[in-house]
Protein backbone atom coordinates (compact mmCIF):
# COMPACT_ATOMS: atom_id res chain seq x y z
CA UNK A 1 0.00 0.00 0.00
CA UNK A 2 2.80 2.38 0.84
CA UNK A 3 4.53 1.68 -2.30
CA UNK A 4 1.49 2.47 -4.45
CA UNK A 5 0.76 5.46 -2.58
CA UNK A 6 4.28 6.39 -3.34
CA UNK A 7 3.96 5.63 -7.17
CA UNK A 8 0.91 7.67 -7.36
CA UNK A 9 2.39 10.87 -5.45
CA UNK A 10 5.37 10.90 -7.59
CA UNK A 11 3.04 9.87 -11.37
CA UNK A 12 0.52 13.05 -9.52
CA UNK A 13 3.38 15.62 -9.00
CA UNK A 14 5.18 14.51 -12.45
CA UNK A 15 1.97 15.31 -14.31
CA UNK A 16 1.45 18.48 -12.28
CA UNK A 17 4.66 20.04 -13.60
CA UNK A 18 4.18 18.68 -17.03
CA UNK A 19 0.86 20.84 -16.94
CA UNK A 20 3.08 23.68 -15.37
CA UNK A 21 5.76 23.13 -18.35
CA UNK A 22 2.54 23.43 -20.97
CA UNK A 23 1.18 26.56 -19.44
CA UNK A 24 4.50 28.54 -19.28
CA UNK A 25 5.39 27.12 -23.11
CA UNK A 26 1.96 29.03 -24.41
CA UNK A 27 3.18 32.27 -22.70
CA UNK A 28 5.77 34.45 -24.40
CA UNK A 29 8.30 34.48 -24.99
CA UNK A 30 7.60 31.15 -26.34
CA UNK A 31 4.17 31.70 -27.95
CA UNK A 32 3.05 28.36 -28.05
CA UNK A 33 -0.81 29.19 -27.56
CA UNK A 34 -2.68 26.03 -28.03
CA UNK A 35 -1.27 24.71 -25.28
CA UNK A 36 -3.26 27.10 -23.60
CA UNK A 37 -6.22 25.01 -24.43
CA UNK A 38 -5.05 21.79 -22.60
CA UNK A 39 -2.04 22.69 -20.50
CA UNK A 40 -4.64 22.28 -17.41
CA UNK A 41 -5.70 18.52 -18.22
CA UNK A 42 -2.47 16.26 -16.54
CA UNK A 43 -2.85 18.42 -13.42
CA UNK A 44 -6.36 17.80 -12.89
CA UNK A 45 -6.04 14.56 -13.73
CA UNK A 46 -3.29 14.25 -11.39
CA UNK A 47 -5.52 15.75 -8.76
CA UNK A 48 -8.98 14.18 -9.01
CA UNK A 49 -7.69 10.24 -10.22
CA UNK A 50 -4.14 9.58 -9.87
CA UNK A 51 -3.03 11.33 -6.06
CA UNK A 52 -3.71 9.80 -3.19
CA UNK A 53 -7.22 12.17 -1.58
CA UNK A 54 -5.15 13.15 1.29
CA UNK A 55 -2.42 14.57 -0.90
CA UNK A 56 -4.27 15.77 -3.57
CA UNK A 57 -3.92 19.29 -3.75
CA UNK A 58 -0.25 18.85 -4.10
CA UNK A 59 -1.78 19.25 -8.02
CA UNK A 60 -3.17 22.46 -8.41
CA UNK A 61 -0.01 24.01 -5.95
CA UNK A 62 3.17 22.32 -8.32
CA UNK A 63 0.83 23.39 -11.26
CA UNK A 64 0.49 27.18 -10.05
CA UNK A 65 3.74 27.37 -8.39
CA UNK A 66 5.47 25.84 -11.30
CA UNK A 67 4.42 27.54 -14.02
CA UNK A 68 3.86 31.08 -12.48
CA UNK A 69 7.87 30.41 -11.47
CA UNK A 70 8.32 29.46 -15.60
CA UNK A 71 6.51 33.02 -16.22
CA UNK A 72 7.71 35.33 -13.62
CA UNK A 73 10.91 33.58 -12.03
CA UNK A 74 12.74 35.76 -15.63
CA UNK A 75 11.27 38.87 -14.59
CA UNK A 76 12.08 39.31 -10.85
CA UNK A 77 15.20 36.95 -10.90
CA UNK A 78 17.80 39.32 -9.05
CA UNK A 79 15.41 41.52 -8.50
CA UNK A 80 15.95 41.39 -4.46
CA UNK A 81 11.92 41.88 -4.07
CA UNK A 82 9.55 39.71 -2.15
CA UNK A 83 8.11 39.05 -5.73
CA UNK A 84 10.70 36.80 -6.11
CA UNK A 85 8.87 34.37 -4.05
CA UNK A 86 5.79 34.89 -5.73
CA UNK A 87 5.67 31.28 -7.18
CA UNK A 88 6.55 29.89 -3.55
CA UNK A 89 3.67 32.16 -1.86
CA UNK A 90 1.14 30.52 -4.28
CA UNK A 91 2.35 27.31 -4.41
CA UNK A 92 1.83 27.24 -0.26
CA UNK A 93 -2.01 29.12 -0.51
CA UNK A 94 -3.19 26.29 -3.33
CA UNK A 95 -1.78 23.53 -1.31
CA UNK A 96 -4.00 24.51 1.88
CA UNK A 97 -7.11 26.03 -0.14
CA UNK A 98 -7.47 22.93 -2.41
CA UNK A 99 -7.51 20.38 0.03
CA UNK A 100 -10.90 20.14 0.01
CA UNK A 101 -11.74 20.45 -3.71
CA UNK A 102 -11.52 16.79 -4.42
CA UNK A 103 -13.33 15.44 -1.72
CA UNK A 104 -16.15 17.98 -2.49
CA UNK A 105 -16.72 17.36 -6.47
CA UNK A 106 -16.64 13.40 -5.28
CA UNK A 107 -19.62 14.00 -2.69
CA UNK A 108 -21.39 15.91 -5.19
CA UNK A 109 -20.41 13.36 -7.88
CA UNK A 110 -19.03 16.36 -10.33
CA UNK A 111 -22.29 18.39 -11.27
CA UNK A 112 -19.95 21.48 -10.00
CA UNK A 113 -16.64 20.30 -11.62
CA UNK A 114 -16.69 22.56 -14.68
CA UNK A 115 -18.15 25.96 -12.84
CA UNK A 116 -16.18 25.66 -10.14
CA UNK A 117 -13.28 25.51 -12.11
CA UNK A 118 -14.33 28.57 -13.97
CA UNK A 119 -15.11 30.72 -11.32
CA UNK A 120 -12.31 29.54 -9.50
CA UNK A 121 -9.69 30.33 -11.57
CA UNK A 122 -11.56 33.34 -13.42
CA UNK A 123 -12.80 34.51 -10.01
CA UNK A 124 -9.47 34.75 -8.60
CA UNK A 125 -8.01 37.10 -11.27
CA UNK A 126 -10.58 39.41 -10.94
CA UNK A 127 -9.23 39.62 -7.41
CA UNK A 128 -5.55 40.39 -8.74
CA UNK A 129 -6.31 43.24 -10.82
CA UNK A 130 -7.38 45.10 -7.47
CA UNK A 131 -3.50 44.53 -5.98
CA UNK A 132 -1.16 46.62 -7.06
CA UNK A 133 1.86 43.78 -7.41
CA UNK A 134 -0.43 41.93 -9.77
CA UNK A 135 -2.71 43.60 -12.25
CA UNK A 136 -3.10 41.33 -15.32
CA UNK A 137 -0.04 40.03 -15.37
CA UNK A 138 -0.28 36.08 -16.15
CA UNK A 139 -3.68 36.11 -17.30
CA UNK A 140 -4.11 32.93 -19.05
CA UNK A 141 -5.88 34.72 -22.08
CA UNK A 142 -2.97 36.83 -22.73
CA UNK A 143 -1.49 33.58 -24.28
CA UNK A 144 -3.60 34.35 -27.28
CA UNK A 145 -2.62 37.59 -28.23
CA UNK A 146 -1.41 36.61 -31.75
CA UNK A 147 -4.85 35.54 -32.82
CA UNK A 148 -6.83 38.69 -33.40
CA UNK A 149 -9.23 36.71 -35.08
CA UNK A 150 -10.17 34.61 -31.80
CA UNK A 151 -10.02 37.59 -29.18
CA UNK A 152 -12.60 39.76 -30.38
CA UNK A 153 -15.42 39.16 -28.09
CA UNK A 154 -13.06 40.35 -25.41
CA UNK A 155 -14.57 43.71 -26.47
CA UNK A 156 -17.80 42.25 -25.02
CA UNK A 157 -16.90 39.79 -22.39
CA UNK A 158 -13.68 41.62 -21.62
CA UNK A 159 -10.74 39.67 -20.76
CA UNK A 160 -12.15 37.33 -18.45
CA UNK A 161 -14.50 36.10 -21.16
CA UNK A 162 -11.48 34.52 -22.66
CA UNK A 163 -10.12 33.21 -19.72
CA UNK A 164 -13.39 31.49 -18.78
CA UNK A 165 -13.77 29.93 -22.37
CA UNK A 166 -9.91 28.52 -22.22
CA UNK A 167 -10.42 27.10 -18.53
CA UNK A 168 -13.97 25.36 -19.68
CA UNK A 169 -12.19 23.93 -22.28
CA UNK A 170 -9.57 22.41 -20.34
CA UNK A 171 -11.70 21.18 -17.75
CA UNK A 172 -14.46 19.46 -19.85
CA UNK A 173 -11.22 17.64 -21.63
CA UNK A 174 -10.19 16.67 -18.23
CA UNK A 175 -13.30 15.12 -18.20
CA UNK A 176 -13.11 13.08 -20.80
CA UNK A 177 -9.60 12.38 -19.79
CA UNK A 178 -10.97 11.01 -16.02
CA UNK A 179 -13.72 8.84 -17.72
CA UNK A 180 -11.00 7.17 -19.68
CA UNK A 181 -9.29 6.51 -16.38
CA UNK A 182 -13.27 5.06 -15.09
CA UNK A 183 -13.37 2.97 -18.02
CA UNK A 184 -9.67 0.74 -17.86
CA UNK A 185 -7.77 1.96 -14.62
CA UNK A 186 -10.59 2.16 -12.02
CA UNK A 187 -9.28 -0.41 -9.56
CA UNK A 188 -6.00 2.08 -9.16
CA UNK A 189 -7.83 5.12 -9.13
CA UNK A 190 -9.73 3.76 -6.54
CA UNK A 191 -12.47 6.74 -6.79
CA UNK A 192 -16.34 6.85 -7.42
CA UNK A 193 -16.73 6.24 -11.55
CA UNK A 194 -17.81 9.44 -13.07
CA UNK A 195 -21.30 9.46 -14.92
CA UNK A 196 -20.91 9.20 -18.45
CA UNK A 197 -23.83 12.16 -18.83
CA UNK A 198 -22.15 14.88 -17.04
CA UNK A 199 -18.95 13.91 -19.57
CA UNK A 200 -21.00 14.44 -22.83
CA UNK A 201 -22.88 17.26 -21.75
CA UNK A 202 -19.93 19.33 -20.57
CA UNK A 203 -17.76 17.93 -23.83
CA UNK A 204 -20.69 19.30 -26.03
CA UNK A 205 -21.21 22.16 -24.50
CA UNK A 206 -17.66 23.28 -24.21
CA UNK A 207 -17.36 22.70 -28.07
CA UNK A 208 -20.74 24.46 -28.70
CA UNK A 209 -19.34 27.41 -26.48
CA UNK A 210 -15.71 27.85 -28.46
CA UNK A 211 -17.45 27.50 -31.29
CA UNK A 212 -19.63 30.18 -30.96
CA UNK A 213 -16.73 32.63 -29.47
CA UNK A 214 -15.12 31.49 -32.81
CA UNK A 215 -18.64 32.61 -35.02
CA UNK A 216 -18.77 36.11 -32.69
CA UNK A 217 -15.40 37.09 -33.08
CA UNK A 218 -14.92 36.54 -36.78
CA UNK A 219 -18.10 38.95 -37.16
CA UNK A 220 -16.72 41.41 -35.12
CA UNK A 221 -13.24 41.12 -36.94
CA UNK A 222 -14.53 42.54 -40.09
CA UNK A 223 -15.59 46.27 -38.63
CA UNK A 224 -16.72 49.27 -40.16
CA UNK A 225 -13.81 51.34 -41.91
CA UNK A 226 -12.02 54.63 -39.67
CA UNK A 227 -9.89 57.25 -40.09
CA UNK A 228 -6.24 56.34 -40.40
CA UNK A 229 -3.46 58.21 -39.07
CA UNK A 230 0.80 57.82 -39.13
CA UNK A 231 1.92 57.53 -35.70
CA UNK A 232 5.28 56.83 -34.64
CA UNK A 233 7.12 55.73 -31.36
CA UNK A 234 10.49 56.45 -30.01
CA UNK A 235 12.55 54.09 -28.47
CA UNK A 236 15.94 56.00 -27.82
CA UNK A 237 17.67 52.62 -27.14
CA UNK A 238 18.34 53.64 -22.81
CA UNK A 239 16.37 54.08 -20.06
CA UNK A 240 16.58 58.60 -19.38
CA UNK A 241 14.95 58.08 -16.06
CA UNK A 242 17.54 55.65 -14.90
CA UNK A 243 20.51 57.31 -16.62
CA UNK A 244 18.91 60.98 -14.88
CA UNK A 245 18.77 59.10 -11.45
CA UNK A 246 22.52 57.78 -11.66
CA UNK A 247 23.84 60.95 -12.34
CA UNK A 248 24.43 59.90 -16.00
CA UNK A 249 24.09 63.86 -17.46
CA UNK A 250 25.96 62.96 -20.54
CA UNK A 251 24.15 60.30 -21.27
CA UNK A 252 20.82 61.92 -20.73
CA UNK A 253 22.19 64.52 -23.24
CA UNK A 254 22.87 61.88 -25.80
CA UNK A 255 19.63 59.73 -25.57
CA UNK A 256 17.05 62.88 -25.72
CA UNK A 257 19.22 64.57 -28.64
CA UNK A 258 18.68 61.38 -30.23
CA UNK A 259 15.08 61.68 -29.34
CA UNK A 260 14.71 64.94 -31.22
CA UNK A 261 16.60 63.60 -34.11
CA UNK A 262 14.16 60.27 -34.53
CA UNK A 263 11.09 62.61 -34.30
CA UNK A 264 11.72 64.94 -36.86
CA UNK A 265 12.83 61.45 -39.20
CA UNK A 266 9.57 60.24 -37.80
CA UNK A 267 7.19 63.40 -38.93
CA UNK A 268 9.67 63.36 -42.52
CA UNK A 269 7.35 59.88 -42.77
CA UNK A 270 4.22 61.58 -41.91
CA UNK A 271 4.07 61.23 -38.44
CA UNK A 272 1.37 63.36 -37.11
CA UNK A 273 1.79 61.76 -33.80
CA UNK A 274 4.91 60.99 -32.19
CA UNK A 275 5.00 58.95 -28.85
CA UNK A 276 8.19 59.02 -26.32
CA UNK A 277 9.23 56.80 -23.47
CA UNK A 278 8.13 57.09 -20.01
CA UNK A 279 10.29 59.67 -18.12
CA UNK A 280 11.92 61.11 -21.32
CA UNK A 281 12.33 64.24 -19.36
CA UNK A 282 13.36 64.99 -15.98
CA UNK A 283 11.49 68.43 -16.00
CA UNK A 284 8.14 69.44 -16.77
CA UNK A 285 8.35 70.62 -20.38
CA UNK A 286 5.27 72.54 -19.40
CA UNK A 287 7.15 74.74 -17.07
CA UNK A 288 11.03 74.27 -18.52
CA UNK A 289 11.13 74.11 -22.13
CA UNK A 290 14.76 73.33 -22.20
CA UNK A 291 14.76 70.75 -25.07
CA UNK A 292 12.85 73.51 -26.99
CA UNK A 293 9.46 71.41 -27.31
CA UNK A 294 7.41 73.91 -29.04
CA UNK A 295 9.92 74.69 -31.60
CA UNK A 296 10.49 70.67 -32.48
CA UNK A 297 6.57 70.80 -32.69
CA UNK A 298 6.42 73.56 -34.95
CA UNK A 299 9.54 72.43 -37.16
CA UNK A 300 7.56 69.15 -37.99
CA UNK A 301 3.90 69.85 -37.40
CA UNK A 302 3.61 66.79 -35.17
CA UNK A 303 1.59 66.34 -32.06
CA UNK A 304 4.49 65.16 -29.38
CA UNK A 305 3.12 62.77 -26.76
CA UNK A 306 5.73 62.65 -24.20
CA UNK A 307 6.68 61.41 -20.83
CA UNK A 308 8.62 63.17 -18.31
CA UNK A 309 9.35 62.48 -13.88
CA UNK A 310 9.70 65.46 -11.58
CA UNK A 311 11.07 64.31 -7.96
CA UNK A 312 9.60 66.38 -4.96
CA UNK A 313 9.62 66.30 -1.68
CA UNK A 314 6.28 64.49 -1.21
CA UNK A 315 7.09 62.00 -4.35
CA UNK A 316 7.33 61.78 -7.85
CA UNK A 317 5.20 63.05 -10.41
CA UNK A 318 5.28 60.31 -13.05
CA UNK A 319 3.32 62.17 -16.12
CA UNK A 320 2.29 62.60 -20.16
CA UNK A 321 1.70 65.23 -21.79
CA UNK A 322 0.75 66.02 -25.17
CA UNK A 323 1.63 68.97 -27.13
CA UNK A 324 -0.09 70.17 -30.67
CA UNK A 325 2.13 71.96 -33.52
CA UNK A 326 0.77 75.73 -32.30
CA UNK A 327 3.26 74.83 -29.50
CA UNK A 328 0.26 74.26 -26.95
CA UNK A 329 0.60 71.41 -24.40
CA UNK A 330 -3.02 70.33 -24.05
CA UNK A 331 -3.01 68.90 -20.84
CA UNK A 332 -1.43 66.72 -18.27
CA UNK A 333 -2.05 62.80 -17.17
CA UNK A 334 -0.42 61.38 -14.28
CA UNK A 335 0.23 57.72 -14.05
CA UNK A 336 -2.89 55.51 -12.49
CA UNK A 337 -1.32 52.94 -11.18
CA UNK A 338 2.50 53.70 -10.32
CA UNK A 339 4.70 50.56 -9.73
CA UNK A 340 4.27 50.58 -5.57
CA UNK A 341 5.95 47.44 -4.65
CA UNK A 342 9.13 49.09 -6.01
CA UNK A 343 8.74 52.38 -4.08
CA UNK A 344 7.36 54.21 -7.36
CA UNK A 345 4.76 57.35 -6.33
CA UNK A 346 2.24 58.98 -8.85
CA UNK A 347 1.51 62.65 -6.92
CA UNK A 348 -0.73 63.67 -9.77
CA UNK A 349 -3.01 60.66 -10.74
CA UNK A 350 -7.12 60.85 -11.03
CA UNK A 351 -7.25 62.71 -13.67
CA UNK A 352 -7.97 61.22 -17.07
CA UNK A 353 -7.70 64.06 -20.44
CA UNK A 354 -8.86 63.13 -23.50
CA UNK A 355 -7.61 65.74 -26.12
CA UNK A 356 -9.41 66.82 -29.31
CA UNK A 357 -6.91 67.00 -32.11
CA UNK A 358 -7.18 67.01 -36.22
CA UNK A 359 -6.10 63.24 -36.16
CA UNK A 360 -8.87 62.26 -33.89
CA UNK A 361 -9.60 61.81 -29.84
CA UNK A 362 -6.14 61.64 -27.92
CA UNK A 363 -5.73 60.16 -24.60
CA UNK A 364 -2.33 58.89 -22.83
CA UNK A 365 -1.37 56.06 -20.22
CA UNK A 366 1.74 54.92 -18.87
CA UNK A 367 3.55 51.96 -18.47
CA UNK A 368 1.82 49.95 -15.48
CA UNK A 369 -0.81 51.29 -16.43
CA UNK A 370 -1.17 49.37 -19.59
CA UNK A 371 -1.70 45.88 -17.06
CA UNK A 372 -5.05 47.23 -15.44
CA UNK A 373 -8.19 47.13 -17.66
CA UNK A 374 -9.18 50.37 -15.89
CA UNK A 375 -7.32 53.49 -17.00
CA UNK A 376 -7.66 52.66 -20.65
CA UNK A 377 -11.31 52.14 -20.79
CA UNK A 378 -11.62 55.83 -18.33
CA UNK A 379 -10.12 57.15 -21.51
CA UNK A 380 -12.03 55.38 -23.85
CA UNK A 381 -15.45 56.05 -22.48
CA UNK A 382 -14.37 59.85 -23.12
CA UNK A 383 -14.57 58.94 -26.39
CA UNK A 384 -10.62 58.39 -27.18
CA UNK A 385 -9.81 56.97 -30.29
CA UNK A 386 -6.54 56.36 -30.18
CA UNK A 387 -3.91 56.32 -26.79
CA UNK A 388 -0.56 56.56 -26.84
CA UNK A 389 2.00 54.67 -23.53
CA UNK A 390 5.03 55.94 -22.94
CA UNK A 391 6.71 53.26 -21.07
CA UNK A 392 10.56 52.28 -19.28
CA UNK A 393 10.29 48.23 -19.14
CA UNK A 394 13.24 46.35 -18.26
CA UNK A 395 14.71 43.29 -20.58
CA UNK A 396 12.75 40.30 -18.88
CA UNK A 397 9.49 41.78 -19.86
CA UNK A 398 10.42 42.29 -23.84
CA UNK A 399 8.07 39.98 -24.99
CA UNK A 400 5.56 39.95 -22.46
CA UNK A 401 4.50 43.62 -21.71
CA UNK A 402 3.34 45.11 -25.13
CA UNK A 403 1.05 42.09 -25.69
CA UNK A 404 -1.07 42.83 -22.71
CA UNK A 405 -1.81 46.75 -24.91
CA UNK A 406 -3.03 43.79 -27.55
CA UNK A 407 -5.89 43.54 -24.94
CA UNK A 408 -6.72 46.46 -23.77
CA UNK A 409 -6.91 47.98 -27.58
CA UNK A 410 -9.75 45.18 -28.64
CA UNK A 411 -11.22 46.26 -25.00
CA UNK A 412 -12.35 49.70 -26.01
CA UNK A 413 -11.75 49.81 -30.02
CA UNK A 414 -9.22 52.43 -29.67
CA UNK A 415 -5.49 52.23 -31.43
CA UNK A 416 -2.65 52.01 -28.99
CA UNK A 417 1.20 53.71 -29.19
CA UNK A 418 3.60 52.07 -26.86
CA UNK A 419 6.95 53.64 -26.77
CA UNK A 420 9.49 52.54 -24.83
CA UNK A 421 12.22 53.57 -23.58
CA UNK A 422 14.81 50.74 -25.09
CA UNK A 423 12.76 47.25 -24.89
CA UNK A 424 9.44 46.84 -26.89
CA UNK A 425 7.35 49.65 -28.21
CA UNK A 426 4.42 48.97 -30.50
CA UNK A 427 1.76 50.32 -32.63
CA UNK A 428 -1.96 48.41 -32.27
CA UNK A 429 -4.76 48.97 -33.88
CA UNK A 430 -8.45 48.47 -32.40
CA UNK A 431 -8.77 44.48 -33.58
CA UNK A 432 -5.53 43.94 -31.72
CA UNK A 433 -3.47 43.60 -34.94
CA UNK A 434 0.25 44.82 -34.17
CA UNK A 435 1.10 46.95 -37.03
CA UNK A 436 4.32 47.88 -36.11
CA UNK A 437 6.97 46.22 -33.44
CA UNK A 438 10.20 47.10 -32.23
CA UNK A 439 11.46 44.03 -29.21
CA UNK A 440 15.25 44.29 -28.03
CA UNK A 441 15.67 42.50 -25.06
CA UNK A 442 19.33 43.68 -25.08
CA UNK A 443 18.24 47.22 -25.03
CA UNK A 444 18.25 49.35 -28.47
CA UNK A 445 17.23 51.75 -30.46
CA UNK A 446 13.90 52.16 -33.03
CA UNK A 447 12.13 54.36 -34.68
CA UNK A 448 8.34 52.66 -35.61
CA UNK A 449 6.12 54.92 -38.06
CA UNK A 450 3.04 53.26 -39.20
CA UNK A 451 -0.04 53.81 -40.23
CA UNK A 452 -3.01 52.82 -38.02
CA UNK A 453 -6.87 52.63 -37.90
CA UNK A 454 -8.22 54.67 -35.13
CA UNK A 455 -11.05 53.54 -33.11
CA UNK A 456 -14.53 54.92 -33.70
CA UNK A 457 -14.54 56.68 -30.23
CA UNK A 458 -17.71 55.15 -28.66
CA UNK A 459 -16.16 52.20 -27.02
CA UNK A 460 -17.46 48.55 -26.62
CA UNK A 461 -20.35 47.06 -23.99
CA UNK A 462 -16.98 46.32 -22.13
CA UNK A 463 -15.96 50.10 -21.98
CA UNK A 464 -19.41 50.66 -20.71
CA UNK A 465 -19.89 48.18 -18.33
CA UNK A 466 -16.47 47.63 -16.92
CA UNK A 467 -15.46 43.99 -16.04
CA UNK A 468 -18.79 42.56 -15.66
CA UNK A 469 -17.93 39.05 -17.05
CA UNK A 470 -15.17 38.82 -13.98
CA UNK A 471 -17.39 40.71 -10.97
CA UNK A 472 -19.69 37.50 -12.29
CA UNK A 473 -17.28 34.98 -12.02
CA UNK A 474 -16.29 36.34 -8.66
CA UNK A 475 -19.70 36.22 -7.80
CA UNK A 476 -19.86 32.96 -8.52
CA UNK A 477 -16.45 32.06 -6.55
CA UNK A 478 -18.32 33.73 -3.40
CA UNK A 479 -21.36 31.64 -4.07
CA UNK A 480 -19.30 28.40 -4.07
CA UNK A 481 -16.99 29.16 -0.72
CA UNK A 482 -20.13 29.90 1.25
CA UNK A 483 -22.47 27.24 0.17
CA UNK A 484 -20.39 24.25 -0.63
CA UNK A 485 -21.56 22.42 2.43
CA UNK A 486 -25.55 23.30 0.83
CA UNK A 487 -24.91 21.44 -2.82
CA UNK A 488 -22.97 18.92 -0.53
CA UNK A 489 -26.54 17.85 1.38
CA UNK A 490 -28.61 18.31 -1.99
CA UNK A 491 -26.22 16.33 -3.96
CA UNK A 492 -27.73 12.70 -4.86
CA UNK A 493 -24.86 10.69 -4.07
CA UNK A 494 -21.76 10.03 -5.06
CA UNK A 495 -21.57 9.25 -8.99
CA UNK A 496 -22.33 5.98 -10.95
CA UNK A 497 -21.19 4.55 -14.30
CA UNK A 498 -23.88 5.25 -16.42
Amino acid sequence: MKNNALIRTTLGIVLAAVSAGLMTLAFPPFNLWFLAWFAMVPALLAQFRVLPPRVSSLAPAVFNGGWLWGYLGPVFAGSGTFMAYLPAIVFVIALVTDMSTRGFNERTGYRWFVPFGIVNWVGIEMIRIFLPIAGTWGFIAYTQHQLPWLIQPVSIFGIFGLSALLVLVNYALALLAMRVVDRRWSAVAGVPKLRAGIVRGWAVGAGAALTGWVVLSLLLYRGPAAPIARVAAVQPGASVIAASFEGQEEQVKALTTRMVDQTRRAAGEGASLVVWPEGALSFDPQAEDHLGLRGLASDTQAHLAVGYVVLEDEGLRNEATVLNPEGEFLGTFGKDHPVTFGGETSLTRGTYPVYDTPLGRVGTIICYDLDFTDTARKLARQGAQLIAVPSNDWPAITYKHYTHLVFRAVENRVAMVKADSGFDSAVIDPYGRVTALATEPEGGEATLVADVPLGHGRGTLNTRLGDWFGWLTLGGLAFFTVGRSWLEKRAAGPSRDA
